[in-house]
């Protein structure tokens, strides 16, 4: 009897099964979802200008007249012609003064100290450390060294996950997590917190990535689509959650502090977690793996047979290098209309998480909108992805994502502040469009790769997705860099632009929903030809790829 026959006979996903998945996967998903954009509120640059020299108590908002004229005196105008005075940010006045002839003249020289706007926020990190003006960069790097932890952790973590076994793994993760997100409140300078943002993005996939993969493994065939499904759900509500409490508190610190502080509870994970079973008995240890599965079914109240294992040994299954992928001219192309799509996925899905700030509007009310907008998306993808398909389903999502956000610069260019709604919105679309995609690559994708180079494959794929991830600070953060109305649409339109492509490339892919799936390179060259399915309709049987946990990891 295989794993999955096993599965099966305990219940594929029974009540053990959903405690565990719930407190693996669901609750670490909350933080997880928390960590991946809290940069928004970290490194958030609020509305500044130049501080007028020799002012101590010079605030951005303006005091008094005599205030006002102060800084009309020192600070120059950045746009003469609009009728909102617009401070310099990175220069002011310095004056001259003749002894001679009672002369006055005035030169432009950069800041050294800057006051700050708090009625969006009443610190951010970027505001303590000055990350303004020559240093505006650092922002964006800050950010986008978080998913360069990501990726480290995905690596890393992934070989260590397989070596040591997933619940230390997971546990050394929770604790290196826990570490790092709370001292992040106390970084004391720009490298430090760039270096603890890291170690924060390394943990944070070990933690998602490996309780994913305890929780899916005991999930049965048929259940792993709609499990994986609703992990993105709290994922969301990790989202939601952040929104509230930043702006509750909307000072850096006490967000920071607040939101790390829960994932002690998680320490009670090396109590309470078993390892996984299907780890085990990789490593031959069939007698804990099957002490597991027994206690399991006592709590679904159903009997194993006395001879759980039997005397066979399941097959491993051929592998292959992931450069076979590169070998024929049908899987080459496919397999770059993949890495595109992961890449552009990930990419424009945290790139407009990341953007809210710059939509205008009430910049909380858009950040809880981008978190919300992700439960419809996942719902749709529960009900059409078995009926329309992967195909169809993932295409629409680009291209309804992609065609909206390319429409903001219709709104942006002709409406101004009259359409700041609608912007928004499409904006908005856009984000559901995403996160939907994000939802159907993972299921798609890995019904592509035939199982001989499918974890190689989706391996890949995912380091692809990182580098969507490491790209969209910078593309969110163009627009603020190339300014006024053009640099507001510019992020929106790469992301509509590049999502488009990627969705009109994916109809180069073939369907997968009902088909018999690719065992070797030769099936995957020849997957989604007539004479494939034709060979594969005599023996089809539809069930989830071998060694694939169907469901979405975003870290």
């Amino acid at each position: 009897m295989n794993f999955d026959d096993i599965l099966i006979r305990l219940g594929e996903f029974g009540r053990y099964q959903k405690i565990l998945y719930f407190l693996a996967v669901c609750l670490p998903g909350v933080s997880c979802g928390v960590f991946m954009v809290i940069s928004v509120f970290l490194l958030g640059v609020p509305e500044h200008r130049c501080a007028i020299p020799y002012l101590e108590n010079d605030t951005f908002s303006i005091q008094s007249i005599g205030h006002q004229n102060l800084v009309d005196q020192y600070i120059p105008n950045t746009d003469p012609d609009d009728s909102t005075l617009k401070y310099d940010r990175c220069q002011y006045y310095v004056y001259d003064t003749s002894v001679a002839n009672g002369n006055a003249s005035r030169r432009l020289v950069k800041c050294s100290k800057w006051v700050y706007s708090e009625e969006i926020y009443k610190s951010t990190f970027a505001k303590e450390v000055n990350l303004v003006c020559d240093d505006r960069y650092k922002t964006s790097l800050g950010k986008s060294m978080f998913f360069v932890g990501v990726l480290i952790g995905a690596l890393g973590l992934g070989i260590l996950s397989d070596s040591i076994g997933r619940k230390k793994t997971l546990c050394l993760s929770v604790i290196a997590m826990m570490a790092s997100s709370i001292g992040l409140a106390w970084a004391p300078n720009y490298p430090v917190f760039v270096l603890i943002r890291v170690c924060v993005g390394a943990s944070t996939s070990g933690v998602f990535m490996t309780g994913f993969v305890i929780g899916m493994e005991l999930v049965g065939p048929s259940k792993r689509l709609f499990a994986g499904v609703i992990n993105e759900v709290f994922f969301a509500i990790g989202l939601v959650l952040l929104a509230g409490v930043a702006y509750a508190f909307r000072d850096w610190f006490w967000i920071e502090l607040s939101l790390s502080l829960p994932t002690i509870v998680f320490l009670s994970f090396w109590c309470i977690l078993p390892e996984s079973p299907r780890w085990l008995l990789s490593k031959g240890r069939r007698q804990e793996a099957e002490a597991i599965l027994r206690k399991a079914a006592r709590v679904n109240k159903v009997t194993l047979p006395d001879d759980l294992f039997g005397d066979e040994k399941e097959e491993e299954p051929e592998k292959a290098a992931l450069w076979s992928l590169f070998t024929s001219r049908v899987l080459l192309v496919r397999t770059l209309i993949i890495f595109f799509n992961w890449m552009v996925v990930s990419m424009t899905y945290y790139g407009l998480s990341l953007n809210t700030g710059n939509l205008g509007g009430d910049f909380y009310v858009n950040f809880l909108i981008s978190g919300v907008v992700e439960f419809p998306a996942y719902t749709l993808c529960l009900v059409l992805l078995d009926r329309w398909g992967r195909k169809k389903c993932h295409c629409s999502s680009m291209l309804l994502g992609g065609i909206a956000c390319l429409c903001t610069i219709f709104t942006i260019s002709f409406g101004g502040k009259d359409l700041q709604w609608l912007t928004t919105t499409l904006a908005m679309i856009g984000k559901l469009g995403s996160a939907a995609a994000f939802a159907v690559i993972y299921v798609f994708s890995a019904e592509l790769y035939p199982t001989v180079v499918r974890n190689a494959g989706m391996g890949a794929s995912s380091c692809c997705a990182r580098i969507g991830g490491i790209l969209a600070p910078y593309v969110a953060d163009s627009g603020v860099l190339i300014g006024g109305q053009f640099g507001q649409a510019v992020p929106l339109v790469i992301f509509g632009g590049a999502s488009v492509l990627a969705g009109l490339l994916s109809l180069k892919l073939p369907e997968t929903l009902d088909e018999s799936l690719p065992e070797s390179i030769d099936d995957g060259i020849a997957f989604g030809t007539p004479e494939y399915r034709k060979r594969s309709r005599m023996s089809l049987t539809v069930e989830a790829p071998n060694g694939v946990n169907y469901g979405l990891t975003k870290l």
